[in-house]
């Protein structure tokens, strides 16, 4: 038999507990007892054995009755207990009577179930007399919580004009009660503000309830959102913002932000400028203004066009053709401004156009000539001069009408063939060669002149086509230079060669070149073949190479032009040696029979006559080398010297070796010591002057600067002075000086820590310095 049992797993229990649930409502000011039961307020359920059940939120006094577990044990010696996580901290058991209790108020939102084991053990050995228990209390759910909004504010949008019913936004707000319990957890929507232009649908979708909602007049709404317990019972509810923000559709005109404009633009204006703006007022958001500018009936298209700046939409004017002050001074039209992508279903009573009128006054500007034609074509006869060969003409377009003079500008006529009269007649100066030149392409220039021909306005220019037509003036000529050779034993009737012509003239479609010898007293004849060739043939037969071996034929070449013109070429034949088959086997060259050519000639007398120069120059230089020698004027040759010394003297008190005058002079104001001819050379060592020594206890720390500065002005004063460099030795070291020589030139470079054999790579100038101050010197320095 089960020992342990739980007395609240009957229904019948839970019937009773809903009865005294009951009884509370009658009388809520009783409070309940410890073992009174609990009152419930839930519909029946399905009982699970194994459970108890307790009221959240509880407001009567604690600690609260739950149930009851009883043994069949001696209640005497039997003892309850109660483990788990929560025993002894929010549920009791009394040990004696096995009621439970609830030691706090349960909140179901926060735990709505705890698990518990219950045991039965002897009071006094405390051991179980029968085995562990597992149950669960569960927490039921009282209606204890208004629904709360997932989101404080919402924001959303919709298209401006929309229809009823549109959907905005779906709001949510969720009850923390127990979904499962009858409209515990059901939410009611409703709006507190906002509800003439838009409704919420039971689900908490907004939608509109005005479809004339125009962006232009308000953009922004604010709706508040309440939400309540379906049971409406605690009277709370939570709240939410709903920022509706109106989309933009193209739902407006363009009207113009005034009814006239008026313009005022120079007639110089370049074609394709912009000279006026035209604006207008559109309350849709730059997206959708499409502004598109026309003209009404058609006026001046053809003078002007509009195009729209998408980013300003403003209509720009232009030109596009050129504006003349002369001919119209004002143009007047009409335009309308409309929007070709408007939604025609949002429109009312809103006229679809917006017209305005325009007036662009054209000023006057000063502008140069224009001439009649683009370009001027002309023709003219070659070997001619015409006094005039054709006439440009240039009008001062503006109301002035200044006379005009015209000019052909220099670099379009470099060889000055052709010259242009005031009026405008162009002539030429010179007979054209149409073999030379074809066509010249000439710039005139117009300037306006005021009454005394001095240039006021601007200038404009024009080309001028000259085409130099042909006359036959040019002989017909071989078509190309010909060899032909014969054999000297080739028979009568041998072809030789076949000649063409060709003519410098422009050669017509139908000419006709006729051929002929100027002598018939030759071995050769000549047959034309009347289709602008001919034939050279052997006459006779039978050359003798030992009389001539060059014949010379000249051939008269005439053609068909007005005047028929002829003139003669000459064929060199070159007589050879041919073997039995007819092949040529010696011959000599015609150019070698008939002599040098007059270029090979030009060529050797300019060889000559530069050889010729040249050995003149090269006469006349030495002659007077030779001449300025002898007058002693020639020039000083310039040297570089290295001057070596390799004593260092007696010191201060040496006066013996030096001569120490000259020095002393230069110190006192002497006399300068004379200076050597250009052509010396400086000696071997440079005199070393030194200053007379002062008494002792003088004061001299500045004697060697002062010598070396009465030197440099020596120097510097000194215009005669050696066109070469010397290197001067000063070995004068101050008074009383103990000092040793403080020249390195007399070290042994053996003595030197530093390598000199670097110096040897460093050329032929470096030679002496490497062999004064190589490890090795071979030999000393000559001079």
């Amino acid at each position: 038999m089960q020992a342990l049992v739980m007395l609240l797993a009957t229904g019948a229990t839970y019937y009773l507990g809903l009865l005294a649930a009951a009884a509370a409502a009658v009388n809520p000011g009783r409070p309940n007892t410890p073992g009174s039961l609990p009152a419930h307020r839930r519909q029946k359920r399905d009982w699970i054995w194994n459970q108890m059940h307790i009221d959240e939120e509880r407001n009567d006094s604690l600690p609260h009755y739950v149930g009851k577990i009883k043994s069949s044990v001696d209640p005497k010696k039997t003892e309850y207990q109660l483990r788990g996580e929560s025993a002894g901290k929010v549920f009791r058991v009394d040990k004696n009577t096995g009621d439970v209790y609830a030691l706090e108020r349960l909140d179901r939102e926060k735990i709505s179930e705890y698990h518990l084991t219950a045991l039965v053990v002897d009071k006094d050995s405390k051991k179980n007399l029968e085995s562990p228990s597992s149950f669960t209390i569960k927490v039921h759910d009282v209606n204890d919580n208004w629904p709360v909004f997932t989101h404080r504010v919402f924001n959303a949008s919709v298209p401006e004009m929309s229809g009823i019913g549109t959907s905005v936004i779906q709001v949510t707000a969720v009850d923390a009660d127990d979904p499962t319990v009858a409209d515990h957890a059901s939410v009611v929507y409703q709006l507190t503000k906002g509800k003439e232009n838009f409704d919420i649908r039971g689900s908490g979708l907004i939608v509109t309830m005005n479809k004339h909602l125009d962006r232009e007049t308000q953009d922004k709404y604010e709706v508040v959102v309440k939400a309540e317990d379906a049971q409406g019972r605690r009277g709370e509810s939570g709240t939410a913002t709903v920022f509706i923000t109106l989309q933009d559709v193209n739902d407006n005109f363009p009207i113009f932000t005034q009814n006239r404009y008026t313009f005022s633009v120079p007639e110089d204006i370049r074609v394709g400028s912009p000279l006026g703006s035209l604006f207008v007022e559109d309350p849709d958001e730059p997206q959708n203004r499409k502004t598109k500018y026309s003209f009404v009936q058609g006026e001046y298209r053809d003078t002007f066009t509009i195009d729209t700046d998408p980013s300003h939409n403003e209509g720009i004017i232009k030109p596009i053709k050129p504006l003349d002050y002369e001919r119209i001074r004002q143009y007047s039209f009409t335009i309308e401004a409309t929007d070709p992508t408007i939604d025609l279903r949002y429109l009312g009573s809103t006229s679809p156009k917006n017209i305005a009128r325009v007036i662009i006054n054209v000023t006057d500007v000063d502008e140069p000539p224009i001439f009649q034609q683009p370009f001027y074509h002309f023709q003219l006869q070659e070997n001619q001069k015409k006094p005039l060969i054709g006439s440009v003409l240039a009008k001062d377009p503006d109301a002035a009408q200044r006379d005009i003079r015209y000019s052909i500008r220099r670099t379009s006529d470099k060889g000055q063939f052709f010259g242009i009269t005031k009026k405008g007649g162009i002539y030429n100066d010179k007979e054209l060669d149409r073999e030379v030149y074809p066509w010249y392409n000439l710039t005139v220039e117009a300037k306006e002149v005021d009454l005394s021909g001095t240039p006021t306005g601007k200038e404009s220019i024009v080309q001028v086509h000259i085409e130099v037509m042909d006359e036959n003036d040019n002989a017909p000529e071989f078509a190309k230079p010909y060899e032909p050779k014969v054999c000297e034993n080739a028979p009568q009737g041998k072809l030789v060669v076949q000649i063409s012509a060709t003519d410098k003239d422009i050669t017509p479609r139908d000419v006709k070149f006729k051929f002929s010898l100027s002598t018939e007293d030759s071995n050769f004849t000549l047959i034309d073949n009347h289709d602008n060739t001919a034939n050279i043939i052997v006459k006779y037969g039978y050359f003798d190479r030992e009389r001539a071996k060059v014949h010379h034929l000249p051939v008269l070449i005439s053609d068909n032009g007005r005047p028929s013109l002829t003139g003669t070429s000459t064929l060199h034949v070159t007589v050879c040696k041919c073997n039995e088959h007819g092949e040529f086997t010696l011959c000599e060259e015609a150019a070698a029979q008939v002599g040098i050519s007059i270029q090979a000639l030009v060529a050797i007398f300019l060889c000559i006559l530069t050889f010729t120069v040249i050995t003149l120059l090269i006469i006349l230089r030495r002659r007077l080398r030779k001449q300025a020698r002898a007058h002693g004027k020639s020039v000083p040759e310039i040297h570089e010297q290295l001057v070596t010394y390799d004593e260092e003297g007696g010191g201060e008190m040496d006066t013996t070796s030096y001569d120490v005058s000259v020095l002393n002079s230069a110190r006192h104001g002497g006399a300068k010591p004379p200076r050597p001819a250009l052509d010396a050379r400086p000696s071997l060592y440079a005199q070393v002057q030194k200053p007379p020594r002062q008494a002792p206890g003088a004061h001299a720390p500045g004697e060697m600067a002062a010598m070396i500065g009465v030197k440099k002005d020596e120097a510097d004063h000194d215009g005669g002075g050696p066109p070469y460099d010397t290197l001067h030795i000063y070995g004068y070291e101050g008074a009383e000086s103990i000092a040793e020589s403080l020249s390195s030139l007399g070290t042994d470079s053996s003595d030197s820590d530093i390598d000199y054999d670097f110096l040897n790579d460093w050329g032929p100038r470096f030679k002496m310095l490497a062999e004064l101050y190589g490890s090795d010197p071979q030999e000393e320095l000559v001079y």
